[in-house]
């Protein structure tokens, strides 16, 4: 992997993540949450997102309200009202010129789970949904490293209307100083 660009505006990952770590499988969600579902237009309305083609066809339309950029190899994929890139870098771009667009204090990172490894070392913030299940499936979130980030939030919940499981909604932040050099 080649060194990304730092984009000038903070990167904040969303994500729901298992107990086992899985976010997907056969390219879809493994559960329904519907809480979860409310958290992620709350964050991400009004704001970029950047994600892998994958995840986007599993959305399967741009979500209104924000910019979607997709980031494929496949340089025939094209959706009306979709910026595409060809690698992180470029999607940090569109995603930047995006953000000033929209007045936006960030970039959204939104899977899968090749993605979300590529732009960890980026981001600043995670916005993760831990998910009180341990389905199998075939997308991770990567590992994270306890030392680089600091919960400072959660809220567990049980399932409400809509949910399947119990989750707790955690934010993280990344821990300065044990970054040091990054």
């Amino acid at each position: 992997m080649t060194d990304i660009k730092q984009p000038q505006i903070s990167v904040v990952i969303v994500a729901a993540v298992a107990r086992n770590g899985v976010i997907g499988g056969g390219n879809r969600l493994l559960w329904r949450l519907s809480s979860d579902l409310k958290r992620f237009k709350v964050i991400t309305l009004g704001k970029p997102l950047l994600m892998g083609r994958k995840t986007f066809e599993s959305i399967g339309k741009p979500l209104p309200g924000r910019e979607t950029i997709v980031i494929t190899r496949d340089p025939a994929f094209h959706v009306p009202g979709v910026q595409v890139a060809a690698d992180i870098d470029s999607g940090f771009a569109l995603a930047s010129e995006a953000a000033a667009r929209m007045s936006a204090d960030a970039i959204i990172v939104a899977g899968g789970g090749d993605i979300y490894a590529q732009t960890l070392p980026l981001a600043t913030r995670l916005e993760i949904t831990e998910v009180n299940l341990t389905p199998e499936g075939d997308t991770y979130f990567p590992a994270l490293d306890p030392q680089s980030w600091r919960e400072i939030n959660r809220e567990d919940h049980e399932p409400g209307p809509g949910d399947e499981a119990a989750f707790s909604f955690v934010t993280l932040v990344r821990d300065i100083k044990a970054a040091g050099t990054r």
